[in-house]
């Protein structure tokens, strides 16, 4: 895929062109601080959180910068899934295919987040002991 091909798909990316500050607006507006919080458990989103304080931060941080992208992308805009190898990729990085709309913010609530959190733990936990198990 040669580079004009892959600028032309990444424009149909949500976050091109999009700044920090507004997406954090966006999801804040949607979803408030504490389902943030919850959600992706950064201090900047628990501990007198601020747009502007989280936006510094975020700006430093390309760890909690990508989790907040994925967090747009994913369940924000409810893009599909990428495959691993763009997955890999920064968020900011990433192509979908063109016509391809954002849907309706996934509708989240503190209770579904940690319910999720907590089902994704113990399936890791599972997938740990078998691992540990078949080496014996």
């Amino acid at each position: 895929m040669s580079d004009q091909e892959r600028i032309e798909l990444q424009q149909n990316n949500p976050l091109h062109g999009l700044k920090m500050e507004d997406m954090l607006k966006q999801l804040v507006d949607h979803y408030g601080w504490v389902i943030l919080d919850t959600a992706m458990r950064m201090n900047c989103f628990h501990t007198n959180p601020s747009i502007a304080s989280s936006v510094k931060y975020l700006k430093k941080t390309e760890w909690a910068r990508e989790r907040v992208e994925n967090f747009y992308l994913y369940r924000f805009k409810r893009m599909p899934k990428s495959s691993d190898v763009e997955y890999s990729m920064p968020p900011r990085s990433r192509t979908f295919p063109h016509g391809l709309k954002p849907r309706e913010p996934m509708e989240l609530t503190v209770e579904s987040i940690l319910q999720s959190q907590a089902k994704a733990a113990s399936a890791h936990k599972e997938r740990a002991s078998k691992r540990r198990f078949n080496r014996r």
